[in-house]
């Protein structure tokens, strides 16, 4: 017959094997070796994506190349870095400012409309129920805030893959600020022809400096978009079918937005941005 040996009253943590010394091992039987998992999200590295575009004067004759050397995302991911860069600056241009009044804030329908009884009528206890016109609305839009953070990193990643991709359908052409002696909006799209640009096309044009009489000129074309590298954003980028860069807006681009920027002014670049974009809101 089995003896059964009683259990301590009392159990310590300390009894346990694993606090015990290394002569007293378990046996082989029940030790396992354990190899760290491999990671399921891969560290994602960015690639320089190389452009030729060429250059043209301002009468439309090539006069050399200019090259574009942005930092790109992996091809697997930039079509999610994109979105969410889109997706994140649609929703903080929102205001949040729609509102609807509920049959609670509405004005009136304190006095019942007619008796409960005796009038064949359906019952109703106030003019303002959502089932009349001019009462409340069931859930209608509040204030509410719209804004979600991004990365900045992400966000410079977003754009600069967004203007890597847009690059083939992207001209250069000299610097036009001085060629406007007055605002003059036909003179303005006759260059635009003259750089193979249709002004019904949807265009935009990336310069340094906008002087008021190239302002001006450009304003009335409903189709065009006219920034700076304060202005740049990835909304403009994608809905363009021309994109037209200055030489000194191709040379910020290199430096900005290239494999090897170092991010120095990375937090007041992204500020001011902001700024121009609650301005525009």
């Amino acid at each position: 017959m089995a003896t059964l040996t009683p259990l301590p009253s009392s159990i310590s943590f300390f009894s346990s094997s694993i606090f015990l010394p290394s002569s007293h091992q378990l046996p082989k039987t029940l030790v396992s070796t354990f190899k760290p998992l491999k990671s399921h999200h891969p560290t994602i590295t960015t690639r320089a994506e190389l452009a030729t575009l060429p250059v043209l004067s301002f009468d439309g004759s090539k006069i050399g190349e200019a090259t574009l050397n942005l930092r790109s995302a992996p091809t697997d991911t930039a079509r999610a870095v994109v979105h969410r860069g889109i997706t994140t600056d649609l929703r903080n241009r929102r205001r949040g400012t729609a509102s609807t009044l509920t049959r609670a804030e509405v004005r009136g329908g304190g006095k019942k409309p007619y008796p409960q009884k005796k009038t064949g009528r359906a019952r109703r206890g106030s003019q303002r129920t959502p089932l009349r016109p001019g009462g409340g609305v069931v859930f209608g839009p509040k204030p509410r805030d719209w804004s979600v953070k991004i990365n900045r990193k992400e966000k410079r990643l977003a754009i600069s893959t967004a203007l890597a991709s847009a690059a083939v359908n992207g001209i250069v052409v000299e610097e036009f600020g001085d060629k406007f002696e007055k605002p003059k909006t036909k003179e303005f799209i006759a260059a635009m022809a003259r750089w193979g640009i249709d002004p019904k096309e949807k265009s935009m044009f990336l310069v340094t400096e906008v002087p008021d009489n190239v302002r001006l000129s450009s304003r009335n074309i409903g189709t065009l978009k006219m920034l700076t590298p304060r202005t740049l954003n990835l909304f403009d980028i994608l809905n363009a079918d021309k994109l037209v860069f200055t030489q000194t807006a191709v040379d910020y681009l290199n430096e900005v937005y290239g494999l090897d920027y170092d991010g120095e002014d990375e937090g007041e670049d992204e500020d001011e941005v902001d700024d121009y974009q609650e301005e525009e809101g």
